[in-house]
């Protein structure tokens, strides 16, 4: 009882291609192998973009306070 035969999946594309027509649904799959396209297109220009070099960067800055904080830090004896 739980399998579904031939006969249950025909009548749930009759109701399928009934309700949504046959131009919707074949409009709804090139809508999604456009955007599978783009997808695969957009990861490929990820890829491909030119990195900058590390050498470019800043180095990291110290802030005020954290400077001041391991100052003290190095004074206190412990």
């Amino acid at each position: 009882m739980g399998s579904l035969s031939i006969w249950h999946w025909l009548v749930v594309l009759v109701v399928v291609l009934l309700l949504f027509g046959r131009g919707k649904i074949s409009d709804l799959m090139g809508d999604v192998a456009k955007g599978i396209k783009s997808f695969k297109k957009g990861l490929a220009e990820e890829d491909e973009a030119p990195k900058a070099p590390a050498e470019a960067a800043e180095p990291p800055r110290t802030l005020p306070h954290q400077a001041t904080q391991s100052a003290e830090a190095e004074k206190k004896p412990v």
